[in-house]
């Protein structure tokens, strides 16, 4: 037994070796040599080199850190402009359509008509009315000088009742300081009778012109009346005139014309939006971080790159900057003396304006992109 068991254990050590000798026979065909160990000189090596990296990725990031702290930019920023929505003022079908879209117009330029048969009809009838109230004036008038010429006779009668009275009473008291045998008793009553004849003439004359005066007096006042109302009338001629003018829609800026939405044949109504003139002028509105605007100045130089062009460098400098964050002036501003607080870094509108006219050789819209870059330094 003892025999067996070391014979059986030779076996199974040689069938070991065996295999061993199989294995490093097999890997040496396979052409795979043990890795020989790194050399002290190459280890140096690689050393330096990590150093020299490390030392340019720092050295890179300061320079760009000192260099960037010298500008502030962002990517909220577009083109900007004043557009003006164009309505109709009056209500009527639209005659004639003068521009297409797109189509750039001048100040002034006849954009549309409307209709303008029914204004015209209220234009005639207002100036038949004024000519109606001058009318009215000029025989006011004619009725005064009639009037005044009335009271310059009854004035007249006046002073000839005053000198029949006078006559009278000197012709009284004539008949009085004489003999009573001289003159007859008739004669005496008839110079009494004068005398109260000439009084009550005089009366009735002065009661004339007290009438005249009256009546020149009402005369002035219609004339007063008359003139108000050819004002009014000439007020009435002048809005006639206003909505006629109204019927013909000109281009308040030059600008092109966008967003039309009226057609010809189409019947517009007082305040309907019928198209929109965007101007020749435009500018860069950039909505920078609060924490942006320590350094930042009105004049200070903005480099500006157009998202739609962007080999191309415009140059401008900021013109003004907003009196208050865009959140202030939202439809819904934030109620933060509610509720709980969580602070939210704020943007401020900054007006950016060319430098140039390097811009307008460009297809610029309002609302494009762009990319500002402020020199605050």
């Amino acid at each position: 037994m003892a025999g067996s068991d070391s014979a059986d254990e030779a076996e199974s050590q040689h069938s070991n070796n065996a295999d061993d000798a199989h294995g490093e026979g097999h890997k040496q065909d396979d052409g795979q040599k043990p890795a020989a160990p790194m050399s002290p000189e190459r280890k140096r090596r690689n050393a330096i080199i990590g150093g020299v990296v490390v030392l340019v990725l720092v050295v890179a990031c300061v320079l760009y850190w000192l260099h960037s702290r010298h500008y502030e930019t962002t990517d909220d920023a577009f083109i900007d402009s004043n557009q003006s929505q164009i309505a109709s003022q009056i209500s009527g079908r639209v005659v004639e359509l003068l521009v297409a879209d797109n189509q750039h117009v001048e100040k002034g330029q006849p954009l549309l008509r409307i209709d303008q048969r029914d204004y015209q009809v209220k234009l005639e009838q207002a100036e038949a009315q004024e000519a109606n109230a001058e009318a009215q004036v000029a025989q006011a008038r004619a009725d005064l000088v009639y009037q005044t010429a009335t009271l310059s006779q009854q004035a007249a009668q006046v002073r000839v009742s005053q000198a029949d009275l006078t006559q009278a009473r000197q012709d009284l008291a004539r008949y009085t300081g004489t003999d009573p045998a001289a003159i007859t008793r008739q004669q005496l009553e008839q110079s009494q009778a004068s005398t109260k004849s000439a009084v009550a003439r005089l009366d009735s004359a002065n009661d004339a012109v007290k009438a005249g005066e009256a009546q020149v007096a009402s005369q002035k006042t219609k004339i007063d009346a008359a003139l108000a109302q050819v004002r009014q009338y000439q007020a009435d001629v002048d809005n006639a005139k206003l909505q006629l003018s109204y019927s013909e829609i000109r281009a308040p800026q030059p600008g092109k014309v966008t967003r039309r939405t009226v057609n010809l044949g189409n019947y517009v109504t007082p305040g309907q939006a019928l198209l929109a003139v965007v101007p020749d002028d435009m500018w860069v509105t950039a909505n920078f971080k609060e924490t942006q605007l320590t350094n930042m100045r009105v004049g200070q130089p903005v480099e500006i790159t157009v998202d739609a062009y962007p080999d191309v460098d415009l140059h401008a400098h900021i013109d003004s900057i907003q009196r208050g964050t865009g959140s202030v002036f939202s439809s819904l501003p934030a109620e933060n003396a509610t509720g709980n607080y969580v602070k939210v870094v704020q943007r401020v509108p900054v007006k950016i304006v060319f430098d140039n006219d390097d811009w307008r050789h460009l297809s610029l819209a309002p609302g494009l992109s762009v990319s500002p870059r402020v020199t605050v330094r």
